[in-house]
């Protein structure tokens, strides 16, 4: 199961909403304001009716109980058209909040590493994007208005109540007890139980995901079977969690009803008695009594929306977590991780295999290490006993240094599973090393502003996406100043150009979802023209031409020397003719470099490429 994002904390939630309050001072302020008056003009409506009664047991005439009357109705219009204003103007403050939120989320998603998403998978992140921002926005745009008028009502009203009468407002202290002892109960245990739900949320999303994209394996190894047991663990899980949040729901709330109406009862009882002693007059118990009544339904609403609140927190906690690292990679709690890891690594390399392989590496790194500093210094990539372990203690590469020469094409080649990808991915600054650095120009890569270290070393996969536009947009997005000469000239630089002016509108063609379809080879094209495009003086390439077939990935690789003369290029590649035409071949086993060199060298060397050379051939 894959390691879910980070979440953040309940400090940094409440840091991070006193945040959201501050940046909207006037809204918040014109709000609450709104209410506040509304409130007010509720309150006038009960004290009429208790001096009205009061009146009557003393006798009054029809002319006092008509403008009572029309006074009461006065109140109750005026109320209802500043609620009116009240509710748009919390619904405007609603939508500025959320808008923010939603748009320095996308940030957050976008600036996230790589490496960070691969090890979380797409059910978590998902979740978070769709489900978490969902209840996020209903908690804005109802919860916390909500809340704030049920705050603000309340407030008037038992102001209302002491004023008249604190006598009268003493049975309410009866519900303070039983409110405050479910309430603790309560949040004592949400925060965690609607994280929780939401985190089987995710994995449910993960596995039927998992298992969309992966139905034709599991259909041809009969796995089907164990992708239902999954699912329906998945399940289960999900189903224990909203059970367990239910529960809490079901205990709090008529706990809470009966904190709320027991107060009515006891002001009519003991202020009938207050009466009967003369302690209070008629209208004075009417109106505490109403406004007793009055205060059952903001406090009902604070009640409510209170679990709202718990969910709308715990979704912002998920939001908030994507920023946040899942483990170290820069300081001095980052240094102390990689100081650990590459222990770990040295204990596991103590154990590892010496011989001819180990005599090989010892040449390649005495080879290899040279000064970092020369003219094309500000180009040079530069990793220097790198190791890396997706997990702790079970490193993947072991002390690899590998120099690049500016301008120069590396093949890296060697056996599925012997580190290669995950090589390349150090050297374009996805994965941070445990042990050991990458630089550039001398500068760790982990410290570089990503826009920064992506005009440096940059990283094509055989993975690549077709955004919804056009296909100029979908070439200049790495430029967008570009002309259309740059784009042609990109798209000519990766064999792309005759097909793409062969498009219905040529570059104004509308590709993507929806759009005019592309290949495979044609969508891997457009990645490596943006590529480019972009221009960063180092390029990896990890298996950037395997959906195109081999004369086509060629052909592209020989515009691509061209085109791009005098850069570095790093390519990890399982075709050997990649590795023929390349200055140098680094050949990686066990995540380790064992022969370094040109192809005529490495052939005349009779190793390990020797092998896999004339494997490839299918010569003895």
């Amino acid at each position: 199961m894959a390691a879910a994002l980070p979440v953040a904390d309940a400090t940094q939630v409440r840091r991070y909403a006193r945040t959201l309050v501050r940046r909207h001072p006037r809204a918040l302020a014109t709000a609450l304001g709104l209410h506040a008056v509304a409130a007010a003009a509720g309150l006038v409506a009960p004290r009429l009716l208790g001096d009205l009664v009061e009146g009557i047991s003393r006798g009054t005439s029809r002319v006092t109980v008509d403008r009572i009357a029309l006074l009461i109705a006065g109140f109750v219009v005026v109320q209802a058209v500043l609620v009116r204003f009240a509710h748009l103007a919390s619904a405007r403050l609603g939508e500025q909040v959320l808008a923010r939120l939603r748009e320095e989320f996308v940030d957050r998603v976008l600036a996230l590493p790589l490496s960070t998403v691969e090890r979380a998978g797409t059910g978590d992140l998902l979740t978070r994007t769709s489900r978490d921002v969902s209840a996020l926005s209903r908690t804005v745009r109802l919860a916390v208005p909500e809340t704030l008028i049920a705050v603000v009502t309340a407030a008037f009203i038992i102001g209302a109540l002491l004023l008249v009468s604190p006598l009268l407002a003493l049975p309410c202290l009866i519900a303070v007890p039983v409110l405050w002892a479910g309430t603790r109960w309560y949040l004592r245990r949400a925060p965690a139980g609607y994280l929780r739900e939401n985190a089987a949320y995710s994995d449910i999303t993960d596995g039927i995901s998992e298992t969309v994209e992966g139905s034709r394996t599991t259909e041809a190894l009969r796995q089907q079977a164990r992708r239902r047991a999954r699912t329906n663990a998945d399940i289960a899980r999900s189903y224990a969690a909203e059970r367990y949040t239910l529960f809490l729901r079901t205990v709090f709330f008529p706990v809470a009803e009966i904190g709320y109406v027991v107060p009515v009862v006891a002001t009519l009882v003991i202020g009938g008695w207050f009466y009967l002693k003369g302690w209070v007059s008629l209208g004075q118990v009417t109106a505490a009594t109403l406004y007793v009544q009055q205060l059952v339904d903001p406090v009902d609403r604070l009640l409510s929306w209170l679990d709202e609140l718990q969910v709308g927190g715990a979704s912002m906690a998920r939001l908030l977590g994507v920023a946040e690292p899942a483990e170290p990679t820069t300081g001095p709690a980052a240094a102390a991780a990689r100081r650990g890891e590459q222990a770990a690594g040295h204990a596991s390399a103590a154990a590892a295999s010496t011989g001819a392989s180990s005599a090989r590496l010892g040449a390649v790194a005495s080879g290899v290490a040279g000064p970092a500093e020369t003219a094309d210094g500000n180009r040079r990539l530069v990793a220097r006993n790198v190791r890396y372990a997706y997990r702790t203690g079970r490193d993947v590469l072991h002390g690899v240094t590998l120099v690049p020469e500016p301008g120069e094409k590396l093949a890296v080649v060697g056996p599925s599973g012997a580190g290669k990808s995950t090589l390349g991915r150090l050297l374009a600054g996805v994965h941070t090393p445990h042990g050991g650095t990458v630089t550039v120009a001398g500068r760790p890569l982990d410290t570089l502003p990503l826009t920064e270290l992506r005009s440096h070393v940059a990283l094509v996969t055989q993975e690549h996406h077709v955004f919804i536009g056009t296909l100029r947009e979908n070439v200049a997005m790495v430029r967008p100043a570009a002309t259309d000469a740059d784009v042609r000239a990109a798209l000519s630089a990766v064999a792309a150009l005759d097909w793409a002016q062969a498009l219905p509108d040529g570059l104004d063609t509308l590709v993507g979802s929806g759009g005019h379809p592309l290949s495979p080879a044609q969508a891997q094209q457009l990645a490596l023209a943006r590529l480019v495009l972009a221009d960063p003086h180092t390029l990896v390439l990890d298996e950037a031409t395997s959906l195109i077939d081999p004369r086509a990935a060629r052909e592209l690789e020989r515009s691509l020397a061209a085109v791009l003369a005098g850069r570095t290029v790093i390519a990890i590649a399982h075709r050997l003719f990649s590795a023929h035409d390349a200055d140098r071949v680094a050949v990686v086993e066990d995540g380790r470099i064992t022969e370094l060199g040109s192809h005529d060298e490495l052939v005349a060397a009779n190793g390990s490429y020797a092998a896999l050379w004339h494997s490839w051939h299918g010569t003895p």
